[in-house]
């Protein structure tokens, strides 16, 4: 995300937060709870929505399990009548869990509009079984493919080199697909 982070404040303000298990001095490597991690980033939403300005867009964007978050963030916020994001960007979404445990619940459940960012080799998340948990989510949402993409969205040089393009270009790429999602948001 750190790389990502950079790249996307070109289309406005970001701002990264580490969850309390990742924080300096935590000593963990293993996730907290759901519950913690979720009350982790409704927090720094609060103080987001609270420094905002009244025309501001709040997006949540995050990688992997982040994103995950930020969708159980949105949620909830639907859920309780609360403001919420106003959009969502999931880099590299595990629709299924180390246990292979398909994890489509809070998929079905969101009604924000959501970008998920894909590559076309994360074991995480099968493109087509992504697919047809789209078909059936209430919630607008687009997909970005990143042809040779893994979990963390890098192509392999095989592709890269097929495609006669570079890494850099297709970072690019998705900070393109990015501010386009955030600007019809």
């Amino acid at each position: 995300m750190r790389r990502f982070e950079a790249l996307l404040g070109g289309i406005g303000g970001v701002k990264s937060f580490d969850y309390p298990y990742m924080q300096a001095g935590a000593r963990r490597k293993a996730p907290d709870k759901l519950e913690l991690l979720v009350a982790a980033h409704r927090a720094e939403l609060r103080r987001l929505q609270q420094a905002a300005q009244p025309d501001d867009k709040l997006v949540l964007a995050g990688k992997s399990m982040g994103s995950r978050v930020g969708c159980h963030v949105a949620v909830a916020c639907t859920a309780e009548g609360t403001p919420g994001p106003d959009g969502l960007v999931c880099f590299g979404y595990p629709l299924r869990g180390q246990n292979g445990k398909l994890r489509d619940e809070v998929l079905l459940a969101l009604r924000t509009p959501v970008l998920f960012v894909q590559g076309t080799r994360d074991t995480l998340c099968a493109l087509p079984e992504l697919e047809a948990v789209r078909k059936r989510m209430q919630a607008p949402s687009v997909l970005h493919v990143v042809e040779g993409g893994d979990h963390s969205l890098e192509a392999t040089k095989t592709t890269l080199k097929a495609r006669g393009t570079t890494q850099e270009q297709v970072e690019q790429g998705i900070v393109e697909v990015v501010r386009r999602f955030c600007e019809q948001l």
